[in-house]
């Protein structure tokens, strides 16, 4: 990269900042300088640049069509600067830091609720958790591994597995009590509640109780398992869930697990890690921590009934 090209940051902030608030005076008033400054800054970066960026109409500033292209150009890049700056940031008083890229469901209720027990084995910890929704480059990313639901198969990367889900049918103690739920076949005619990721749920689960019907498919439709477990908290219908998501809800009796009938997903969770780095000691101490927590989930699921 060649760096003469690249203007000062201050440059860079002064002009985003008179941009968003379409004022020198304001953008003076954020950044704690005059508007003089502000004003000289500007300039300079338009002499650099060759180019005029605001147009001075009495006493407003408007964008030129080249200050509109830049502005949206230079703001990604000082996002990026300012998340990396409170990354990096907050690498202070830890020995060691853990970045990990999760499945948001995943981590809300599954992982997050754990994590304290790994810092008390781990207490020179530091923790960054990120969203990420589909594999990704590790070469590409800061992440030391994550959390993979699916197959095995992530491009120049280890996937260790952790467990199947395990989806059970729940809902609200009132809401099974009104319907008066005591056998499968009771679901038929009740709201059911429907993921539009997993739209075949229900036909499985009737299939595997042996209950006929050709309406397994009606019911309201959800985008994520927080939405779905809240509609059904509120009494709004059955929902099929998978038992690791809604455990605090189940035991404080918030939901009720219908029927001892679970179903089995072919898919499963898995660790992943790059293949050609060495596991730096809190991930490979993570990667341990972690496998123990899944060997707890296997060893539940199978002392639940035959089904």
């Amino acid at each position: 990269m060649k760096r003469g090209f690249v203007p000062p940051a201050d440059a860079l902030i002064a002009f985003e900042c008179a941009a968003r608030h379409a004022s020198f005076t304001r953008a003076a008033e954020e950044l704690h300088l005059t508007q003089g400054a502000i004003s000289k800054q500007v300039r300079h970066l338009e002499d650099r640049l060759g180019m005029e960026l605001f147009r001075r109409v009495r006493q407003r500033i408007v964008l030129t069509d080249a200050g509109r292209l830049y502005l949206h150009d230079i703001r990604g890049a000082l996002e990026q600067l300012t998340a990396a700056t409170r990354q990096v940031m907050s690498y202070a008083g830890n020995e060691d830091v853990l970045n990990l890229a999760v499945l948001p469901t995943f981590g809300t209720r599954w992982l997050a609720p754990r994590l304290s027990e790994f810092e008390k084995r781990y207490s020179g910890a530091g923790l960054n958790i990120s969203v990420r929704l589909r594999p990704f480059d590790f070469a590409a990313e800061p992440f030391d591994g994550a959390i993979h639901h699916g197959d095995p198969v992530w491009a120049g990367a280890i996937a260790e597995s952790l467990f199947a889900e395990n989806v059970i049918p729940v809902a609200s103690r009132a809401f099974r009590d009104r319907f008066d739920i005591r056998e499968p076949k009771d679901l038929i005619s009740v709201p059911r509640l429907q993921l539009s990721t997993r739209p075949d749920a229900w036909k499985q689960w009737f299939d595997k109780a042996g209950v006929i019907t050709e309406i397994a498919y009606q019911g309201a439709r959800f985008e994520q398992f927080g939405m779905i477990t809240e509609a059904a908290i509120h009494h709004m219908g059955a929902a099929l869930v998978p038992k690791i998501f809604v455990e605090s809800e189940l035991a404080s009796g918030r939901l009720v697990s219908l029927f001892d009938l679970s179903l089995a997903q072919h898919s499963a969770y898995y660790f992943v890690y790059p293949e050609n780095r060495t596991l730096r000691p809190v991930v490979a101490a993570f990667r341990t921590w972690l496998h123990e927590e899944a060997q707890i989930v296997r060893t539940d699921r199978e002392t639940m009934l035959p089904g």
